[in-house]
């Protein structure tokens, strides 16, 4: 990306605000991408813990696989999930605020009683299970910002901040140059006159 400038000293105040804006923003931005690096972490190291659980509930209740055959399907079901958004590092991001479910009425007379432990099973398994997801979907999000923040951070230290001392150093050396060229016509113009005069008054 080619700075845009022009010679003179308006062009040269506004490069100069432009830069120390952007070397003052680029510490603040390094901070934020290493937060939401090491959230990102977070979130993928809790979904994957989430997961792991999961697997683990349904190895425990593998003794139970018989039972499951009798448990009566649709007697549970998910009607809603409530999220509500967290700011990490900056960033709204989903959390898991609630699992609503929907229970049929269990006859405990005619069920076995162990059906009522299995609704609790269900709707265990279902919330580790959810919030996993939210936690992948929280991940996601949190890298797509680190991604923004480290192409900015990219572009200010590596492209516009050297683009920026660049520019200035150019206009610098062109008014210098300009200046010294002003003073030295100026010092021409001046031997000359004086020579003139010095010519005129030997004339005389």
């Amino acid at each position: 990306m080619a700075i845009k400038f022009q010679y003179n000293k308006t062009s040269l105040n506004e490069l100069n605000k432009q830069l120390k804006t952007r070397t003052r923003a680029l510490p603040t931005l390094k901070s934020k991408e290493s937060a939401l690096r090491l959230e990102v972490k977070k979130a993928k190291q809790r979904s994957e813990d989430l997961v792991a659980r999961l697997n683990d509930e349904l190895k425990s209740y593998e003794y139970m696989a018989r039972l499951w055959n009798e448990f009566e399907p649709g007697l549970i079901t998910i009607t809603d999930v409530k999220l509500k958004t967290v700011k990490i590092a900056g960033v709204p991001t989903p959390a898991l605020e609630e699992v609503l479910y929907e229970v049929k009425d269990i006859n405990l007379f005619t069920k076995p009683i162990w059906f009522a432990d299995g609704v609790q099973i269900l709707k265990n398994l279902a919330q580790l299970g959810i919030e996993s997801e939210i936690y992948t979907e929280a991940a996601r999000i949190l890298d797509y910002q680190r991604k923004k923040t480290t192409q900015k951070v990219n572009l200010y230290e590596k492209v516009q901040i050297p683009g920026y001392i660049e520019a200035i150093r150019k206009i610098k050396r062109y008014m210098e140059d300009e200046e010294n060229l002003s003073k030295a016509s100026q010092k021409i113009v001046k031997n000359k006159h004086i020579l003139e005069e010095e010519e005129a008054d030997h004339g005389n």
